[in-house]
């Protein structure tokens, strides 16, 4: 699962007896804890191939989220990266937002995924953008519908600050530390990448940075992207596609370090490897200055180009490090931690008096 399954399922630890609302759902797609629970979907998941290709719908997502009637209820807490914070509650229930991201294609990474070099100049500039700008409004307008905002790093909350002229709680996610632990092995010398195959994460940039040094580079992960990058890599670029936890825990101990290119949001990949000991070559930009300690925990470089990255690269190839104190540092992020923070804020939110917003 990823980071944001991994807040929902321990949300799911918080309220067992929750109900799930989601606009589209693929059984056996998340951890047993989740799946317990009553999920309705929304008329989304009933359009063709909706569960590969439901970026298509993403148009229709406002109708989608808005159709879900949440009157029965006092307390929403919605998980959102996308739309779910614009769910309508009840006039009488607080809405506690989780919020992964503000919509990164409709405000600041449109050309990531929309820009004439991926869809085309006509379509980018007469199709696409008028969409995401009608989103961007909408995604704007839908903010008030919630009472306060909880960021999962400090980095969305001056986002969302700036695109929701809100304050957010930042609440790091949940790292399973238990399950992520070093073990008895020699890294080899090869880097690795755990990540979804979509535009923003740059893998692109690790392939060419990797090219340079003569590294071999390992990635786990699947997405829209996959068949472009395969086409772009060399001889020593492996695709591993979607491994389960296990096959990811043990990559993670086996590399050099792991690499994260592009700016995420929070990015639980590096906090993971570090779990395992082994230290993260990362951008210094978004959440991952919040995670990668330079020098110790891991590498950060400043510009977003190969040049910059190889140069990183090459750092962290002779890096000394303390596999000890890189799992220290991991458990800063450890899901009993996030688990406490959040029962704390939900405390707080729900004591306050009706139609309070931070």
């Amino acid at each position: 699962m990823r980071g944001g399954e991994r807040v929902l399922d321990a949300l799911c630890e918080i309220y067992p007896d929750a109900d799930i609302f989601t606009l589209c759902h693929i059984r056996g797609s998340v951890s047993p804890s989740i799946e317990r629970h009553r999920i309705a979907t929304s008329f989304v998941q009933r359009l063709p191939w909706a569960a590969t290709h439901y970026r298509q719908y993403l148009p229709l997502f406002p109708l989608a989220i808005e159709q879900f009637d949440l009157d029965p209820y006092d307390l929403v807490i919605s998980s959102s990266h996308c739309a779910a914070k614009a769910v309508v509650p009840a006039g009488r229930a607080r809405h506690l937002c989780y919020c992964h991201s503000p919509m990164r294609y409709a405000w600041d990474q449109f050309d990531a995924y929309f820009g004439p070099a991926r869809v085309g100049r006509v379509a980018s500039r007469w199709l696409y953008r008028p969409i995401m700008t009608r989103l961007a409004r909408w995604d704007a307008a839908t903010a008030v519908r919630v009472h306060r905002f909880v960021a999962n790093s400090a980095h969305v909350a001056a986002r969302i600050r700036r695109y929701y002229n809100r304050e957010a709680t930042v609440v790091h996610p949940p790292v399973d530390t238990i399950f992520f632990h070093p073990a008895d092995v020699t890294p080899g010398r090869h880097f690795l990448i755990v990540s979804a195959l979509v535009p923003y994460k740059r893998i692109e940039l690790a392939m060419e940075a990797c090219d340079r040094v003569g590294a071999a580079l390992r990635i786990i992960g699947d997405g829209p992207d996959r068949r472009r990058l395969e086409a772009r890599a060399g001889r020593t670029v492996e695709f591993l596609g979607r491994v389960d936890d296990e096959r990811v825990r043990d990559e993670y101990r086996q590399a050099l370090a792991v690499i994260l290119p592009g700016e995420e949001d929070f990015g639980i990949v590096p906090v993971e490897a570090q779990a395992c000991g082994r230290p993260a070559v990362a951008l210094r930009r978004g959440g991952a200055v919040e995670t990668v300690t330079d020098g110790e925990t891991g590498v950060l470089f400043d510009d977003p180009d190969a040049g910059a990255l190889a140069r990183a690269l090459d750092r962290a190839a002779t890096l000394r490090v303390d596999p000890s104190h890189i799992r220290a540092s991991a458990e800063r992020f450890a899901r009993d931690r996030h688990v406490q923070r959040m029962r704390e804020v939900i405390d707080d939110t729900t004591a306050a008096p009706v139609g309070t917003r931070w």
